[in-house]
């Protein structure tokens, strides 16, 4: 499913059934898929099966319960694999057994015996929802569920981005993760920025990675193994705030013992980052417009004039042009330092990137607290995903961090989530808007009078929204507060009425 210089890979598909002729009969189905698979590899024992899945890449995995024993035991499968379209198979088909398959991860079920069309049909449906982006608008980047991440390379162009890998090396700054078209737009706007000397100015809410983003254009220039100096004006009182940035010689103030370089001088040559700009004072505003229009400035208790080469970029979560209305940020600044402009959405605008952030940190701190995680189960992946996050990243890390060190397990579960995260009425604003998760027409309105039977609301309410989500259950069951597994259940029951 990943790509490797703009080629598609073959998919990877496992068959587990002690029965090998049941075995080799459902692998066919590779015959019928659009996409391109290689020779399946077919298992008749549990145990190897296991082991490749912890050890190998794996695309789609198609199961019978009672090889395993029982759905009870899907659970250890689907953590190997969390990428893989997981298709349980059983000679015992009922609802509560369907059910049961998808809570332990599975993402679809058929009793046995059935038809290699059905089988195709539901793998192709739930592949289609791995892939979001058309093929024919997709640049050379990976595929939809790995985040795209931005590292120190040179000069990177958008080629050039990749996906996360054993082989890469963990230093260096945090990268700059997402799979959404919001963050692929902002990867590219990143690309053509970077060799430029021009400022650039980054807006965007608390926790959006502004930082991470002013390191990436940093990384990518021509300046990238000079300093990357950052400076946080919300951090620093007032009156400090002058010396930090242009420095200060000995008796400047009391305390000033020594010279001291500024941040300013400290990024010659290299990059200066001025974190939460709205905060600085009017009178310091204008003497950083001095050193912007000239690269000269003073350190305070000097007369001597220096000159520096640094490019400047900046970053704020205020509205520039309201504080400018407000008088509290100077006109002229803002359009020296408003050249470049990049604004990074929050997280519940770019809800595409919450699953492979998660799992990133969920990577991270697994790894750093020794804890066996794999992943998420459904209900609280879907759970993760409808929340707003009014924190936005950093939110969301903080979160993932305090459930690994605060529990231990193949997935994280529902009831590992924070309160404030599961009780959905206590959070009113942070219910999932279907109208702008996706316009569409509403549903024809019926005559006065008449009266639907409970199960054709419930049925209607769902596929509404099942359409405004383009069928993807995670989504459809957050946004109406449900378990996955309870709309399985329900479109089953539909199935039976219709019999």
């Amino acid at each position: 499913m990943g790509s490797i210089e703009g080629k598609d890979l073959p998919e990877i598909v496992r068959v587990l059934d002690a029965s090998a002729s049941e075995a080799a009969r459902t692998s066919a189905v590779c015959a019928k898929l659009s996409t391109a698979c290689s020779d399946p590899i077919l298992y008749t024992d549990s145990a190897s099966c296991l082991q490749d899945l912890a050890d190998k890449t794996t695309d789609i995995l198609v199961i019978d319960l009672e090889t395993i024993g029982g759905d009870d035991a899907l659970e250890a499968y689907a953590v190997r694999c969390p990428r893989a379209v997981i298709i349980a198979v059983s000679a015992k088909g009922s609802v509560s057994r369907a059910v049961s398959a998808m809570r332990a991860g599975a993402h679809d079920f058929l009793t046995k015996p059935f038809s290699l069309d059905a089988l195709a049909t539901k793998i192709v449906f739930q592949l289609d929802q791995r892939r979001p982006m058309p093929a024919a608008a997709a640049r050379t980047v990976p595929e939809p569920r790995e985040p795209v991440i931005l590292r120190n390379n040179s000069a990177a162009s958008p080629a050039q981005l990749s996906v996360p890998s054993s082989r890469q090396s963990q230093a260096g700054p945090a990268p700059l993760i997402g799979v959404s078209s919001q963050m692929r737009d902002i990867h590219d706007q990143i690309a053509r920025m970077a060799p430029s000397q021009a400022p650039v100015f980054i807006t965007g809410e608390s926790g959006t990675g502004k930082e991470l983003c002013a390191n990436a254009v940093h990384d990518q220039s021509e300046r990238q193994a000079s300093r990357f100096v950052t400076l946080n004006c919300a951090a620093i009182p007032r009156d400090l705030i002058e010396s930090e940035i242009f420095g200060y010689v000995r008796g400047a103030f009391t305390g000033a013992a020594d010279n001291r370089a500024g941040a300013a001088e400290q990024a010659d040559g290299g990059t200066l980052f001025l974190d939460e700009i709205g905060e600085m004072d009017l009178l310091l505003q204008s003497k950083l417009l001095r050193f912007l229009q000239t690269g000269t400035f003073q350190r305070l208790g000097d007369t001597q004039t220096r000159k520096v080469d640094a490019r400047i970029i900046c970053a704020t979560n205020r509205n520039p042009v309201a504080e400018i209305t407000a008088g509290r940020f100077r006109e002229d600044l803002y359009y020296r330092l408003h050249v470049l402009p990049i604004h990074l959405p929050p997280l519940r605008e770019r809800r595409d990137d919450i699953l492979p952030l998660a799992e990133t940190f969920l990577d991270r701190y697994s790894t750093e607290e020794r804890r066996s995680f794999k992943g998420f189960d459904a209900d609280a992946e879907a759970r993760i995903v409808a929340y707003a996050w009014p924190g936005n990243v950093r939110q969301l890390e903080n979160t993932i961090r305090q459930m690994v060190v605060m529990n231990d397990g193949a997935a994280v579960t529902y009831d590992m989530l924070p309160l404030v995260i599961r009780d959905q009425s206590a959070r009113p604003n942070a219910l999932i808007d279907l109208s702008r998760e996706r316009s569409r027409a509403a549903p024809p309105s019926r005559p006065f009078g008449t009266i639907e039977p409970l199960w054709a609301q419930e049925r209607r309410i769902i596929e509404d929204a099942l359409d405004a989500f383009d069928g993807n259950i995670s989504m459809a069951a957050a946004a109406l507060e449900i378990s996955p597994s309870t709309i399985y259940r329900k479109r089953q029951s539909w199935s039976s009425r219709c019999m």
